[in-house]
């Protein structure tokens, strides 16, 4: 049985950039969930007191299904768009205890 492999990511981005940098990350998770099979969700949130420090929840269906993403063109073009924007990233490799959503 595949697991799902789930993250977090946390970034800190130049405040000269923000909005460059919104723009990105929208396009890049509309694409991403839309496009590929194994995404089965990408949530960008930032902090209410600082904007630029910014999580982002990520579901795969499983490794490969990540490993697929990172390769993924569109991925590629939000990492090259963004390289200069972000002052530091962290991945956090979380396990699932309780997940629930509503489609609307």
């Amino acid at each position: 049985m595949q697991v799902q492999y789930v993250q977090i990511a946390e970034i800190e981005i130049d405040p000269a950039q923000l909005e460059a940098y919104k723009v990105a990350i929208r396009e890049h998770i509309e694409t991403a969930v839309l496009m590929e099979p194994g995404v089965l969700a990408l949530q960008a949130v930032s902090e209410t007191e600082d904007p630029t420090h910014i999580w982002v929840f990520e579901i795969y269906a499983d490794m490969d299904a990540y490993r697929a993403h990172l390769e993924a063109p569109h991925f590629k073009k939000y990492k090259t768009e963004t390289e200069n924007m972000v002052r530091s990233l962290k991945l956090v490799q979380v396990t699932p205890v309780a997940l629930g959503a509503k489609t609307k």
